[in-house]
């Protein structure tokens, strides 16, 4: 089965409401139309810098989804400081990020509210981008898969078959994210191709096989092409290449 590519920048927290339009501008204009037929391209910036962002691809009519880098499950409430999906897909994201490595270690996210957000996202049609991955404790203990099998199994509890199909899991290695190190493409490929035997697991070859998976920890343009080449990996959640035009727009086209 061929799967559509995606290449989805997570600019974390960077970039202000100005910058973040000189680099949807830079990224918008080193982009080609017809390459948005061949990979997905998401760029998911802060809050506060969402809106401006869509506005820039909209204006130039540029295929790029926007998405955001959390959310919180309730519709509203008294939740100082938390955004809820209806937020988010009122200023036009269609897809979103949880589970995040640095949101489950400095902020304490669990494998249960990984869950609850994704059905709240997958709730309004959006599109979960589902991140999984281990220490490099877990990853010298060579207790690896299980661990991350285990965060895939958790996150999608209670998520039937057709609604996770539209979900996209992001195998992100925190020993890889940031720090230069990145996992062989041996390395990503086996823990792919494990999660994917868990999807199918969980629901049948079929789903799995369509579903997409990622790599994110430290991808660039150096080591792009040699990721991708895995079958199962489907691209990339990036990181710090995604805050340069010129890098990002790369990575798209290694994908083409």
């Amino acid at each position: 089965m061929t799967r559509k590519p995606i290449i989805a920048g997570n600019w974390k927290m960077n970039k202000n409401y100005g910058e973040a339009v000189v680099l949807a501008q830079a990224i918008s204009n080193r982009l080609e139309k017809d390459w948005l037929d061949r990979v997905d391209v998401i760029v998911c910036p802060p809050f506060i810098d969402l809106k401006p962002v869509k506005t820039v691809f909209e204006f130039d009519r540029m295929n790029v989804e926007l998405g955001a880098q959390n959310v919180h499950w309730e519709e509203a409430g008294a939740f100082t400081g938390e955004i809820s999906v209806g937020m988010l897909k009122n200023v036009g994201c269609a897809f979103c990020i949880v589970g995040h490595s640095e949101r489950r270690t400095l902020m304490g996210e669990t494998n249960e509210e990984v869950n609850k957000k994704a059905k709240a996202l997958i709730a309004a049609n959006m599109k979960p981008i589902i991140c999984v991955g281990e220490s490099l404790a877990v990853r010298e203990a060579e207790t690896h898969e299980e661990f991350v099998c285990a965060q895939v199994k958790a996150a999608f509890a209670g998520i039937p078959a057709a609604q996770a199909k539209s979900c996209v899991v992001a195998y992100e290695p925190i020993w890889a994210i940031g720090t230069g190190r990145t996992a062989t493409p041996e390395q990503a490929e086996a823990m792919c191709v494990a999660i994917r035997q868990t999807l199918a697991e969980l629901y049948d070859a079929t789903v799995a096989e369509g579903m997409r998976i990622l790599y994110g920890g430290s991808m660039n343009p150096g080591n792009v092409e040699m990721l991708t080449a895995q079958p199962n990996i489907d691209g990339g959640l990036i990181g710090g290449a995604s805050l340069e035009a010129d890098s990002f727009v790369d990575l798209i086209k290694a994908c083409l």
